[in-house]
C-alpha cells in the first residue's frame, strides 16, 4: 500500500516493505519514481517518518534527477518492442553466454529466456535458468557483459555475498562503475 509524506513542500508517495532479513532501513528511488523503504519488521511507524525527513534531500534529488533523465532519454520501443526484437537479443545473450561462460566459468545451465521484464536487467533460477530483458540489446557491451556475468555468477553464489561479487570481479574488477552507471539508466528503455 503507497504512504504518502510531505517533503519540502512535496507530497512524495512511498512504499513500505517490511522485512525479516532487514536489520537497518533502507531507501530505494527507482528510475520510474517508485520510491520504497525497507525496513525491519519490527520498526514503529513513526521511527520511519523521522528516518525520511531527515533523509528528505537525497530523497527529493534522486527523485527530480529521475524526472528528469525520463524526459531527456526515454526510447520508445513501442508495444510491439518485445515482439520485434526478442530473437535478436536471445540470440546475443546466447552467444555472449557461450564466450564469457566457456572462457572464464564453465557453469551448467538450463535454458536461456528473454522476457519483457519490467524492473530488472535480468534473473537466474534455482532451477539455474537464465533469464534477460530483451532491452539488454540496446545497452553499450560493456554493460551487457556486466549483466551476463552477474546471472552466470548466481549460478554458483545464489546471493550478493563476498564470494559472489569476487567472481564478478574476476571478469570485470570495474564492476563497481557499471552497477552506478545502469542505477543511473534503469530501464529507462521502452
Amino acid at each position: 500500500m503507497k504512504q504518502q509524506i510531505n517533503l519540502h513542500n512535496r507530497v512524495v508517495e512511498y512504499s513500505v516493505l517490511r522485512s525479516d532479513r532487514a536489520k537497518r532501513m533502507r531507501l530505494a528511488v527507482y528510475c520510474d519514481g517508485n520510491f520504497v523503504v525497507t525496513v525491519p519488521k519490527v520498526l514503529p511507524a513513526d521511527s520511519i517518518d523521522r528516518y525520511l525527513i531527515e533523509k528528505s534531500k537525497w530523497v527529493v534529488s534522486k527523485l527530480d534527477f529521475f524526472e528528469q533523465l525520463n524526459k531527456r532519454q526515454k526510447l520508445s520501443l513501442g508495444v510491439d518492442g518485445f515482439e520485434v526484437y526478442r530473437d535478436k537479443a536471445l540470440k546475443m545473450v546466447t552467444h555472449r553466454i557461450e564466450e564469457l561462460n566457456n572462457e572464464l566459468y564453465k557453469f551448467k545451465f538450463n535454458q536461456i529466456t528473454v522476457k519483457n521484464q519490467k524492473t530488472r536487467w535480468g534473473s537466474c533460477s534455482k532451477k539455474r535458468n537464465l533469464n534477460f530483458n530483451y532491452k539488454i540489446l540496446f545497452l553499450s557491451p560493456r554493460m551487457r557483459d556486466y549483466i551476463i556475468i552477474h546471472e552466470l555468477c548466481h549460478l554458483r553464489e545464489f546471493n550478493h555475498s563476498n564470494k559472489f561479487w569476487r567472481l564478478v570481479a574476476k571478469a570485470i574488477p570495474n564492476y563497481v562503475d557499471i552497477v552506478e552507471e545502469l542505477k543511473i539508466k534503469g530501464l529507462m528503455i521502452g
